[in-house]
């Protein structure tokens, strides 16, 4: 299957995990790849990086080397839309995340909506209690959790400044250095 790779390692402070990669992502080869996406100008309005970064691989490999930012996806299948996603693709997808998550023990994982985190939670966890915004008392061994609007083009509910606030939050709830901003 023709996917993104994981951006994991030891001593992450963040793991950002999406519901499963965009077509355009896959094509591209990064993370968040659509140009509608809103994903790297929240992550530039939020302070959770120093500088700016243009969209692309170099910039996924300075997110994770020099900011600490990890990725991966709760489905590693790539579609056009959450609503191609199956009951078997979280069955599969949902405990590998978790184990994942249990190897490299990163501070937080954060969630990009409140579909991948429940469906995470259903399919790994063995927990329906639907979650809220931001911090979540579930931990993942000793990852703490948080779920951000998810920042789809499709998600249009929510404000690049509402992203931009909820991304300052996590930097927050992150203990980041330098936070808060």
């Amino acid at each position: 299957m023709n996917t993104l790779p994981d951006y994991l390692c030891n001593g992450l402070t963040i793991v950002s995990v999406g519901l499963n990669p965009s077509l355009p992502s896959v094509r591209e080869g990064f993370y968040f790849a659509n140009p509608r996406n809103r994903f790297w100008r929240a992550l530039q309005a939020s302070g959770l990086t120093d500088r700016i970064l243009e969209p692309g691989v170099e910039a996924m490999d300075v997110l994770l080397r020099r900011y600490k930012i990890g990725f991966t996806d709760v489905v590693k299948r790539p579609t056009a839309g959450s609503k191609e996603l199956r009951a078997a693709d979280y069955r599969e997808g949902a405990p590998r995340l978790k184990q994942k998550l249990l190897q490299y023990q990163p501070d937080v994982v954060w969630f990009h909506g409140k579909l991948a985190c429940n469906n995470y939670l259903k399919y790994a966890e063995g927990i329906s209690q639907g979650v809220d915004w931001g911090a979540q008392t579930h931990r993942i061994g000793i990852t703490r959790m948080f779920v951000t609007p998810n920042p789809s083009p499709a998600n249009a509910a929510y404000s690049l400044d509402d992203l931009g606030r909820w991304y300052r939050q996590l930097g927050i709830y992150s203990s980041r250095p330098g936070w808060p901003p």
